[in-house]
């Protein structure tokens, strides 16, 4: 069976409640031959918008329908099982069939939710009852219930800059295993509404709010001002990061690489600067610089997921180990 096995990352889902009062969570419990997701994809419903996809087609569509039933409805721990046939009945041509579990979450569900560890509830309506955790991989659906593994499994991601490219890539990553945090020092230049997964931070001076990022996260360097931009590359090249990539061309790249010399900088350092940040294949609109820069993203995070899984065989096959 496929599982889309990322933990259950409550925050996106709390942050939607704030925003809209009530939502309901759909997630994909079991599949029966060909489906195009698998168990533990999700998404999230709202009165007038949604977030992640189970699929999208007339699965997603008749999904949310019945989602927006149960908003309208009520009830505390409201919770049902659908089963949905991806054949003609629905229009769609997988040929398989999918479970799906749809959970009402108001602000009076979620002090019941786990921060960590394993959420294990009922496939029927009532609060969760705490359960051991089921052997084998997760997600599992077994004996009425479903088991999920629930931690904050979202890579942080540092965007300065909320331009045409800032805002690109803050949609862009909409969906995606990151939390963003966006800066800029004007309130005026976000969205109106800035998405879920993005927490809005408006600083006098970004490059001291680079402070307060995690050692963990990836920082992309997009400001309207060049001397923002630098002093930016300065900081954050003399501390501890996942990566510090910047917007801009070669040549901008061999002047900053000058400036950081001149400002204390080894070559070591300096090459851990990626700039020019997308794909130069893509174009230069600012949805074709986000996309090369999800993708690098994506494929930077697998890479460090690798050589972490090989940090922890080591360990275990080192004989000093106990």
């Amino acid at each position: 069976m496929t599982r889309d096995a990322n933990p259950f990352d409550t925050q996106p889902l709390r942050d939607l409640v704030f925003r809209n009062g009530t939502v309901v969570r759909a997630v994909i419990t079991s599949v029966a031959g060909s489906a195009p997701r698998g168990v533990g994809a999700a998404m999230i419903v709202w009165a007038d918008g949604q977030s992640g996809t189970i699929g999208g087609g007339a699965l997603e569509l008749d999904v949310t329908d019945r989602a927006r039933q149960m908003i309208r409805e009520g009830g505390a721990w409201a919770r049902q099982e659908l089963s949905q046939p991806l054949g003609p009945a629905l229009g769609q041509c997988c040929g398989g069939s999918v479970r799906v579990l749809l959970e009402r979450f108001t602000a009076d569900e979620l002090p019941d939710l786990p921060a960590d560890g394993v959420f294990t509830r009922q496939l029927v309506s009532g609060p969760p009852d705490p359960q051991q955790a089921p052997d084998g991989p997760l997600p599992h659906r077994a004996d009425g219930q479903f088991s999920e593994s629930v931690a904050d499994g979202a890579v942080p991601v540092w965007i300065y800059g909320a331009g045409h490219v800032g805002r690109a890539l803050v949609h862009c990553l909409s969906d995606l295993p990151f939390a963003v945090t966006w800066v800029d020092d004007a309130k005026a230049r976000f969205p109106a509404l800035v998405p879920a997964h993005a927490t809005q931070l408006v600083a006098h001076d970004p490059a001291d709010a680079a402070a307060l990022a995690p050692d963990t996260a990836h920082h992309l360097i997009m400001t309207y001002s060049h001397g923002m931009d630098l002093e930016l590359c300065h900081r954050l090249l003399g501390r501890k990061t996942a990566s510090v990539g910047l917007i801009g061309s070669a040549t901008k790249r061999a002047r900053f690489e000058k400036r950081l010399r001149d400002l204390g900088h080894d070559e070591t350092a300096i090459a851990r600067l990626i700039c020019p940040i997308g794909q130069k294949n893509l174009g230069k609109r600012p949805m074709a610089i986000a996309i090369g820069v999800a993708a690098e993203l994506l494929a930077m995070q697998q890479k460090i997921g690798l050589q972490e899984q090989e940090s922890v065989k080591e360990t275990l096959l080192d004989p000093a180990h106990d």
